[in-house]
């Protein structure tokens, strides 16, 4: 039986940079989640703070029966891609079940406007993947305007508790509506406003009407205000855009099982005191300012596991290990033995082998925020029984994941295929690219990557010795980031610190290698 979220001991540790925010969830002492919001967008989403969850009012741009999609022009460098099971809200209120969608053409037509969310950042030349069906997640509930009914998450489990919190729900939307019921709808006639339904979160699990309604009410005002902004908008337009990396991180990465939160920059703190008061003060008193000494994601080993992460080849305390290639169709993962044999034979150290392994796949799946199609080469194992067992602990290793996953049973080649849903781009994309001179792994650190790292060590080395000037000496490239830098990053860094820092450009240094002075 998988642990349940009272059971395990989490802790969220937010750290602050000049360029970028970065959320580590450590469960049991391990790297477990890991979030990057970069401190600046640009217009592809790449390198900026994420799109997700923003809201548009967009323009159909072309409709692609043969796809099943349309083209929407929302205001980016390129148009965001609306398929037709996101589009199917349009055409009626459906109830919270999975059915087919209807035909793209019978959703929306050319030229129409509508109000569309992005559900996955743009990637590379792909624009961002949107939806019709907004939805405006809370502390406890997700508002879901466009869809009826009350859905739960599959992690609230107890039948009693389920019942009680959908009949609290039930008894909310028709509140809800009554308060909606003399608002201006946003197509100018004097249709109300929906209401729609909601998603139970994990977090709503025991609390009472009280805390639930007052949930309920902001998200309904929100909604409310996102109708008004549409009204005045011409599309194509930026309606709402989510809330900031740090209220974003506590009001989806901290719950029951969250033992300690800790920030190490003041402004941070102080934001997420204000939410913790508002929204979950019973969080308050788990809620710390960092001040040392050392580095937080120093102290918790961070540094150290995010670098891991991006190496295919994963050891396993056993003596075997894991390969991990992930490619444009899906993601491989090889399970070797390496030297590790038992002596009661070798069903026994393929079991031994692959439950260890299957135990960490599941931890580099969330870590390394992997999504889409994943094939798992697990060692060759005879006895049903192992392969049940097998398969039992990759269901429990991922039932408190918040992305869903699916996963088939092994076939006859020892093969288990899943399916996670991608949400994010995964982090080699965050901090590698692509590369021809990198050793054969195929990716290198990206710029960003190594420009942010920068600037977090000089931060490091003032605090050490404070007040005195930083020199800081790097490859063409690099240095140009850090000087030139949309976001004045390097200009911002300096002001933070009250001191000077020099970039010299090096030509012989490759992009990785860098070096900090203080003067």
């Amino acid at each position: 039986m998988h642990k349940s979220d009272r059971d395990m001991d989490e802790e969220v540790l937010i750290n602050v940079g000049i360029g970028e925010t970065r959320i580590a969830t450590v469960v049991d002492g391990q790297l477990d989640q890991f979030i990057l919001e970069r401190a600046h967008m640009s217009a592809e989403g790449r390198a900026g703070h994420s799109l997700l969850g923003n809201i548009y009012l967009g323009r159909v741009q072309r409709v692609l029966p043969g796809m099943q999609a349309a083209f929407v022009e929302i205001g980016l460098k390129r148009a965001g891609f609306l398929g037709a099971r996101e589009a199917r809200c349009l055409t009626e209120l459906p109830s919270m079940r999975d059915e087919a969608p209807p035909p793209i053409s019978e959703c929306v037509r050319e030229g129409q406007a509508l109000l569309v969310q992005v559900v996955k950042d743009p990637i590379r030349d792909k624009g961002a993947r949107l939806s019709a069906n907004i939805t405006l997640p809370g502390r406890l509930l997700v508002l879901v305007p466009n869809q009826d009914g009350v859905a739960m998450s599959r992690r609230i489990e107890d039948p009693a508790e389920r019942e009680r919190l959908t009949e609290i729900c039930e008894r909310m939307i028709a509140k809800m509506t009554a308060i909606n019921a003399d608002t201006r709808g946003a197509n100018g006639n004097n249709r109300p406003i929906r209401t729609g339904g909601y998603i139970v979160r994990t977090a709503a699990t025991g609390a009472d009407i009280a805390e639930l309604e007052e949930d309920a009410i902001r998200l309904n005002d929100l909604w409310r205000d996102i109708e008004g902004r549409r009204l005045q908008a011409s599309p194509p337009s930026s309606i709402y855009y989510d809330v900031d990396p740090v209220t974003k991180a506590m009001r989806d990465c901290v719950g029951i099982s969250t033992r300690r939160i800790l920030i190490d920059d003041a402004q941070a703190y102080a934001i997420a005191r204000a939410y913790c008061a508002e929204s979950m003060p019973q969080m308050l008193d788990r809620l710390e300012r960092f001040n040392g000494p050392g580095q937080l994601f120093d102290l918790y080993e961070v540094e150290q596991d995010l670098s891991a992460a991006l190496d295919p080849i994963v050891p396993l305390k056993s003596g075997g290990h894991l390969v991990i290639e992930s490619t444009e169709a899906l993601t491989a993962v090889d399970v070797n033995s390496g030297s590790y044999t038992e002596a009661t034979g070798l069903e026994e150290t393929s079991v031994r082998t692959n439950l260890e392994a299957a135990r960490e796949i599941c931890r580099q799946l969330k870590l390394r925020g992997i999504g889409g199609v994943v094939v798992i080469d697990f060692i060759h194992m005879d006895d049903a029984d192992n392969i049940a067992r097998l398969l039992d602990v990759l269901r429990d290793g991922l039932a408190n994941d918040r992305t869903p996953t699916q996963i088939s049973g092994m076939s006859e080649f020892g093969l288990v295929e899943m399916t996670r849903k991608r949400t994010r781009e995964p982090l080699a994309r965050l901090l590698s690219e692509d590369c021809g001179g990198c050793g054969g792994t195929g990716r290198t650190r990206s710029l960003v990557a190594v420009g942010n790292e920068i600037l977090r060590k000089v931060e490091r080395e003032n605090a050490a010795r404070p007040g005195r000037p930083i020199r800081v000496r790097a490859a063409g490239e690099v240095a140009s980031w850090l000087n030139d830098s949309e976001d004045r990053l390097l200009t911002r860094l300096q002001q933070r610190l009250g001191v000077g820092v020099e970039i010299d450009s090096r030509p012989g240094f490759s992009r990785e290698r860098y070096e900090i002075s203080v003067e």
